[in-house]
């Protein structure tokens, strides 16, 4: 009876050491799954950043790009002023020079007709005296 005692007892001992096991692997599997688990869920994050990153960078690219096609198109606009400032001027000196010799020729014009019409009154008196000249005699 103290043998089937023993045994039991020895039975009863082997069976907590078994389950202490049993129990000690649980909470190493328990711990590396979540280790596996952290792991896993920091890669994620990780990615999860640089994807962040990534697309920060490229709408940064994207802003700095428009950024500098809103400075070019600036320039070419002032450029183009510019050209067409000094384009305007260039005609209006053209214009200004034509008047000026339009003015000039016309002015020509005056002073030869004047001087025509001076020796036209000025053959007449000669005739009107030449004329009286001839009644004279």
């Amino acid at each position: 009876s103290y043998e089937l005692k023993w045994a039991g007892e020895r039975d009863a001992e082997a069976y907590k050491k078994k389950m202490a096991e049993e129990r000690r692997d649980s909470f190493a599997f328990r711990n590396a799954e979540g280790k596996h688990q952290r792991d896993l869920e920091a890669e994620m994050d990780a990615d999860d950043l640089q994807r962040e990153h990534e697309s920060y960078e490229l709408k940064w690219a994207g802003e700095r790009d428009a950024e500098a096609y809103k400075k070019k198109m600036a320039e070419e606009r002032r450029d183009s002023f510019a050209f067409r400032n000094a384009e305007g001027k260039q005609q209006r000196d053209l214009q200004a020079e034509m008047e000026a010799d339009e003015q000039h020729l016309e002015h020509e014009s005056y002073e030869l007709k004047w001087a025509g019409e001076r020796d036209a009154e000025a053959y007449k008196k000669k005739m009107a005296e030449e004329r009286r000249d001839s009644f004279a005699f």
